[in-house]
């Protein structure tokens, strides 16, 4: 893909605050004609610079009160435990995020769930029970602070 311009940084800036904004609206803030913008959409979209489109939920109003990251250290790094813990994980649904680190642990796991007696039951029942998994490090968000981060795109 080529460089992004102005334009398309504009874009992808309103689109991440809004993502359902329309392309009307979105050409009268880029003060451009809708043409343009469509054609620039489709672009970033077939690109990949836009992956897609999604809704945030309010964790809390969805009666998901608990916010956990654990991470977590394999008992080896041989291939098939990677593969295994990888698996495993994208099945369950309290995962919301999973990242490979680098450092003193392997993995980062983001685990939203209703309370801590459901944590409890996650921990002891899926995460504990995975055979490739040697320690688990629990830390609880209190407060959010800044969530869903939006990207800073450099033009050219």
């Amino acid at each position: 893909m080529e460089q992004l311009d102005l334009v398309d940084r504009g874009l992808l800036k309103l689109l991440q605050r809004d993502g359902k904004m329309k392309i009307k609206e979105l050409a009268h803030q880029l003060n451009m004609s809708i043409s343009p913008i469509f054609e620039r959409i489709k672009k970033l979209e077939n690109g990949g610079i836009i992956k897609r489109y999604k809704a945030v939920l309010d964790a809390n109003k969805c009666g998901l009160g608990l916010t956990a990251f654990c991470n977590i250290t394999l008992k080896d790094h041989h291939q098939e435990h990677i593969e295994g813990l990888v698996d495993v994980v994208r099945k369950m649904p309290e995962v919301t995020e999973c990242y490979h680190i680098a450092g003193q642990f392997d993995y980062l796991l983001k685990i939203v769930v209703k309370d801590m007696e459901a944590y409890q039951h996650f921990i002891t029942t899926k995460l504990a029970s995975t055979p490739f998994i040697a320690r688990v490090q629990s830390s609880f968000v209190m407060t959010a602070v800044k969530e869903e981060g939006y990207l800073e795109i450099e033009a050219g």
